[in-house]
């Protein structure tokens, strides 16, 4: 895994109250990299600051190893969490004079929107107003104008808003298929369950500092608890009582449990297989949100 994006110590404050401290992490070519928090924990300020828009008090971001130019940003596609499209112009005209802003020719431009256009579910309304759009379809406009250019890098603030699934499904195969070419994606998003689902790597940030970051496979075992899922043919009531069980949750014949340190699992699976057949035993991975919770306390 290669980091082509590189945030370093990354400081900034407004009217001296601090926003961001020392914020590090990197996005690798190729991944996605879901970055979380809650309203207010810098998530917003950061990208910003890796697209120019805002100056950091102190620290670097860095491309390739080499302070993020103008000119490198401008090879960036940028999606900002407000909706920044005019709606007063077609949806055509406007992602085509995007495309232009970005060094494209404008034959080259319409011929990229009309793909994009089409393959986000949108060509049959390409010459519509925007806001004669929905909500939902005025966002996967706003995805097709921060990819319209080929963009070396995705930084995107809550592509997902206001999609229902079926678009969110349609915009998260449009982003894996550049992520699958080689261009690194970071985006913002509050649905843990989305991120969970496509991110390769996360960054979670809490009250302007980095809490957790790295692979999402690595993170999962780091926090990991050891709380096991049995699921048996027979009735599982007796792990209330058997010694260093804690049931986290139970339906009958299936039971989640948390176990004491010291505790033997294995001797609790022996002890299920006596009561009958067991259909799975194994330790049960904390999800994202559970993650988020425990690292933002």
């Amino acid at each position: 895994m290669t980091s082509v994006l590189h945030v370093d110590g990354v400081s900034r404050a407004f009217d001296g109250r601090p926003v961001l401290s020392e914020v590090s992490f990197q996005v690798a070519g190729g991944r996605m990299t879901g970055f979380v928090g809650a309203n207010g924990a810098g998530k917003t300020t950061t990208m910003r600051i890796i697209l120019g828009v805002l100056a950091a008090d102190s620290g670097d971001v860095l491309w390739r190893g080499k302070p993020l130019s103008r000119e490198v940003r401008q090879r960036f596609g940028y999606m900002p969490e407000e909706r920044g499209l005019y709606p007063k112009m077609s949806v055509m005209e406007q992602i085509v004079y995007l495309g232009q802003l970005h060094g494209l020719s404008r034959a080259s431009a319409a011929g990229k929107a009309t793909k994009l256009l089409d393959r986000l579910g949108l060509g049959e309304r390409a010459g519509e107003k925007l806001e004669k759009l929905s909500l939902g379809n005025q966002q996967r406009a706003q995805v097709a104008a921060a990819l319209v250019h080929d963009p070396e890098m995705l930084v995107l603030d809550e592509p997902f808003s206001g999609l229902d699934p079926l678009a969110v499904d349609v915009v998260v195969d449009v982003l894996r298929e550049r992520a699958a070419s080689g261009v690194p994606v970071l985006f913002s998003s509050h649905q843990l369950e989305l991120v969970e689902r496509l991110c390769d790597d996360l960054v979670i940030i809490a009250g302007g500092t980095i809490r957790a970051a790295g692979d999402r496979a690595r993170l999962r075992e780091s926090y990991a608890l050891p709380r096991f899922q049995l699921h048996t043919g027979a009735d599982v009531s007796w792990l209330a009582s058997w010694p260093g069980v804690t049931v986290v949750e139970s339906d009958g014949t299936r039971a989640v449990i948390d176990l004491a340190d010291g505790a033997d699992d294995q001797k609790l699976l022996r002890a299920a297989l006596d009561r009958g057949a067991v259909r799975s035993f194994g330790p049960v991975s904390p999800t994202l949100a559970e993650i988020f919770r425990e690292v933002i306390r």
